[in-house]
């Protein structure tokens, strides 16, 4: 057994302190999916599909994809597996960062502006977080709006790659948070935001943000993030391991310390 397989992972945290991706709903997705569902499964399909119908918007989608899932496609009735506790080389794309890019520990988020978790963690853990740790840590912010949920996401996403532009995305990125319960992160909340922060071009910015010109580079991090299992926000990998929701410090420092504990 290597150094690091013999590492001991906090226990993933109850999904109450994330936001999780809700599967958009109507009646003809809903009809397509039951449709699906008879072919494939059968009996299993057919009262999936009832469900759904008689459901209607209070949640049948999801309920026929995991119908589908535990189904296996193939009558196989595999439960879809639990994400890993532990991602190797999780990528940190050209994204923000706060930290030495040679820091011992490297914490990657997967965040949305909406998302009243990642408020939580903004507002009470992250800048302990970096005041405990220092050159240790290098923190890196990567987008990943759950537009299904949140409708402001994807364009505050955008937004702050805009301002990133300028060398001002930790401004924008503070103000958002800051302000979220309060005006919301839609486009005109963001650009009176921006007008309090000094040297950032707000005209700029705005065309920047009706261009949709970012929007490419906020895919590419829902990719990523999608691909290494995130399907809710806040989650972080802690040089790999998975911590997900609004954690306190705490869960943090059980992480961190292990890793540089590691790393000597």
């Amino acid at each position: 057994m290597t150094e690091a397989d013999d590492k001991t992972v906090a226990p993933p945290p109850a999904y109450e302190d994330s936001d999780v991706i809700v599967i958009k709903k109507s009646w003809l997705i809903t009809s397509v999916v039951g449709i699906a569902a008879f072919l494939v499964g059968g009996v299993v399909g057919y009262f999936a599909f009832s469900y759904a119908f008689n459901q209607g918007s209070n949640g049948a989608t999801a309920a026929l994809a995991q119908a589908l899932a535990n189904q296996g496609g193939t009558g196989g009735g595999q439960a879809a597996p639990e994400p890993p506790a532990r991602v190797d080389n999780v990528s940190v794309d050209d994204d923000p960062s706060i930290g030495p890019k040679d820091a011992p520990v490297t914490v990657v988020e997967f965040s949305d502006f909406q998302c009243p978790y990642c408020e939580r963690f903004e507002q009470q853990t992250f800048q302990p977080l970096l005041d405990k740790y220092g050159d240790k840590i290098r923190f890196v912010y990567r987008d990943f709006p759950l537009s299904s949920i949140h409708p402001d996401a994807e364009k505050a996403a955008e937004a702050a790659e805009c301002a990133d532009a300028q060398g001002k995305f930790w401004d924008l990125h503070n103000a958002m948070f800051k302000n979220q319960t309060v005006t919301g992160v839609g486009v005109d909340a963001i650009s009176t935001m921006a007008k309090d922060i000094q040297g950032l071009d707000v005209d700029k910015l705005n065309d920047c943000i009706s261009s949709g010109k970012m929007a490419d580079e906020v895919s590419k991090d829902l990719a990523d993030g999608t691909a290494y299992g995130v399907s809710g926000t806040p989650t972080f990998f802690i040089n790999g391991v998975r911590l997900v929701g609004a954690q306190p410090l705490a869960a943090f420092t059980t992480v961190i310390d292990q890793e540089l504990a590691a790393a000597k």
